[in-house]
């Protein structure tokens, strides 16, 4: 088999197209638990957060990927969910009052 950077470049955004659904699912999935969070330290939940650091962690060892470059990429991921939570509840305190 004979690869060549379009090759790669198709398979990446393949890839990616399986990503960005997946994400998709994690965002309904972070809007479902928001419901359930009452103030900002919820949303936050630093213990959570490392939790979930640990255990991609060790699935991307497992996976073959790299721990550091898989904890950057979810440390990102959990940062914007943490702020599209806080937006939310922000905007729900308002609704409210």
């Amino acid at each position: 088999m004979t690869d060549d950077l379009a090759d790669v470049r198709f398979a990446i955004d393949a890839v990616d197209a399986q990503v960005v659904r997946l994400l998709a699912d994690r965002e309904r999935l972070v809007r479902r638990a928001a419901a359930f969070k009452t103030d900002e330290q919820g949303v936050r939940a630093p213990a959570r957060v490392e939790a979930v650091i640990g255990k991609v962690r060790a699935l991307a060892a497992g996976a073959g990927a790299s721990p550091d470059v898989v904890e950057r990429v979810y440390r990102a991921m959990i940062g914007a969910f943490v702020e599209l939570e806080l937006a939310e509840h922000h905007d729900s305190l308002k609704r409210n009052q």
